[in-house]
């Protein structure tokens, strides 16, 4: 690596540059930090550790052809304020590695996922997907899907070189200004070429193809998410009679994990203004990876969490293994879907990927997984009434959706009907935005077990028992025992009698902290992996309770969530 130089491009800087880093899934940060030079450098190096692996590890070769695409965002293709153009660095980044970018413009995530995996081909998708709106980055894909967490490190070593000799680069001869964008201007974006989106229309075509949602009244809530036509045609396509409505061209931030009242109370008056009934309202988030699904129930739109959502086209699809992160309702271990559940993974879908990816090794042959927020995954091919559907892993938003009102259609129910098929246990996330990140783990790491390997505790009357990630039994010293109990002890403080929740049972800590409480309440605290938050899932066995855990939470200013802030 070249040293540095007298009149090197890092000497000539305006700002402090600020690395990008991985969040649950692909790369996340501020726009004030996304510089071009930024964007540039991690995706040139990035590809060029692509072009390092074998084709069966997802490697790419040099002059092969490598999709792109964005979101609705406007730093994704625009300039503002100094930021932003992040599709323009990603071409300039993709020619210079040596690859054929082809710009595959506006569309859902899994939509350029899929049609990049059926053509052997890395892509990049340009997106904050629900985080504010603050906020963007990217998601990279090798040409087998999405990066695991094993190829993150080995990324940010050959990123922090990139970075090193770009900086050190004399300035004259330099791509970027002193503000780290291109100094020449803009480069152009390339036309857009509609291979992607017709790909994936007709995937769903072809799948469901001799059934008909024909009679179904359909409101899509658009805003701003990339999907938001693409949705209305294909359900129009299927004969559902559709109604498009709440187009936004400013970006509108949904987090389907955690859609709050607001925003509900927004839908609701959407739906009400159009002076028409429906049988369901369907969107998604700003990259489309992750369904949104509400019905009416009464004269009021009930909205229908992921991870149920999740367990309702498992069954439909009639899969023999599913995969969920350890932040799913636990209605999955108590219905019919219990027995074909793989052990509970992280957070984040590479983390589900490879709970897919070890189900498949093991033999079995209809493998789906989804995550609380609703997207939902497929681990192999899946056939279905004499259709096949073949293996998208990556989150996807339109295929759960597409499954839900099909089987409601097919049991001749309406949503909430088909909904109370599954066991009765209630969910809902909330957040608190703008929460410091270092606060959060000091949270994560007051409320941890005594030794990493404790990744579940049991609280029993006369002894606390300990488990390893494969359920193994561990030995619990009476130092440990007593660790242990403090920590129950000072998690009682804040969980107390008071705020209505019962003693502390077990307490799982596979990514954050999760208490399962006597009376069967959950609350599992974690922070985001993708920005300055907070969150809070909570399950019970009715909806009331749910929403009472969750309004505790996230009380100002003396919630749950703050008191556990003012612990550390």
């Amino acid at each position: 690596m070249p040293g540095p130089t007298a009149n090197a491009l890092r000497s000539y800087l305006a700002y402090k540059p600020e690395a990008l880093n991985f969040g649950t899934s692909g790369r996340r940060g501020l726009v004030i930090h996304l510089t071009q030079l930024e964007i540039y450098t991690n995706v040139f190096a990035e590809v060029r550790y692509l072009q390092s692996l074998q084709p069966s590890e997802g490697g790419i070769q040099a002059g092969d052809d490598f999709y792109y695409a964005h979101d609705l965002r406007p730093s994704s293709t625009k300039v503002e304020n100094g930021r932003g153009g992040l599709c323009q660095a990603v071409k300039k980044a993709l020619e210079d590695a040596n690859m054929h970018p082809i710009n595959l413009g506006a569309i859902p995530t899994p939509a350029l996922t899929y049609f990049a995996l059926q053509n052997g081909k890395g892509s990049i998708m340009v997106t904050g997907s629900h985080i504010p709106f603050d906020r963007n980055g990217y998601k990279l894909n090798t040409s087998k899907g999405e990066l695991l967490k094993k190829h993150e490190q080995p990324i940010n070593n050959a990123v922090s070189n990139t970075r090193e000799e770009l900086l050190n680069k004399p300035y004259d001869k330099s791509l970027f200004d002193n503000q780290g964008m291109f100094r020449n201007g803009l480069p152009d974006i390339l036309p857009a070429v509609s291979e992607g989106k017709t790909a994936y229309i007709q995937r769903y075509l072809d799948f469901f193809e001799g059934l008909t949602l024909q009679g179904m009244k359909l409101l899509v809530y658009q805003h701003s998410a990339v999907g938001r036509d693409l949705m209305v045609e294909l359900l129009q396509m299927l004969g559902a009679d559709v109604t498009p409505a709440g187009r936004s061209e400013t970006f509108v931030p949904i987090d389907t994990e955690a859609i709050d009242q607001d925003q509900l109370n927004t839908i609701q008056t959407i739906c009400n203004r159009t002076g028409k009934t429906f049988d369901a309202v369907v969107s998604s988030d700003g990259d489309s990876d992750r369904p949104l699904l509400l019905a009416p129930e009464g004269d009021k739109l009930r909205f229908f969490s992921g991870d149920l959502l999740g367990m309702i086209v498992a069954e439909y699809l009639r899969a023999d293994a599913v995969v969920v992160p350890i932040s799913t309702n636990d209605g999955i271990d108590r219905g019919r879907l219990a027995h074909i559940t793989e052990p509970k993974t992280k957070i984040g879908s590479p983390y589900v990927i490879s709970g897919m990816q070890h189900a498949v090794s093991k033999g079995r042959h209809s493998v789906c997984g989804w995550e609380a927020n609703g997207g939902f995954l497929t681990g192999s091919n899946i056939e279905h009434n004499s259709k096949i559907l073949s293996a998208l892993p990556t989150r996807d938003a339109v295929l759960p959706l597409l499954c839900a009102l099909f089987a409601a259609r097919n049991k001749h129910f309406t949503l909430p009907e088909l909904f109370t098929t599954l066991p009765d246990r209630f969910s809902r996330a909330a957040l608190i935005r703008n929460f410091p990140r270092p606060t959060s783990m000091k949270i994560m790491e007051r409320y941890s077990p005594p030794e990493t390997i404790m990744q579940e505790i049991l609280y029993e009357t006369d002894e606390t028992i300990a488990f390893d990630p494969n359920h193994a039994t561990l030995q619990v010293t009476k130092l440990h025992a007593q660790q242990l109990g403090q920590l129950r002890q000072e998690l009682h403080s804040i969980f107390s009698a008071e705020a209505g929740f019962s003693s502390i049972s077990r307490i799982n800590f596979t990514d954050g902290v999760r208490m399962i409480f006597a009376n069967g309440d959950v609350a599992h605290i974690r922070p985001s992996g993708n920005a300055d938050e907070l969150r809070i899932y909570s399950v019970s066995s009715s909806q009331e309770r749910v929403d009472a855990i969750i309004c505790l939470g996230i009380a100002e200013p003396d919630g749950l969530l703050r008191r556990l802030e003012r612990m550390v």
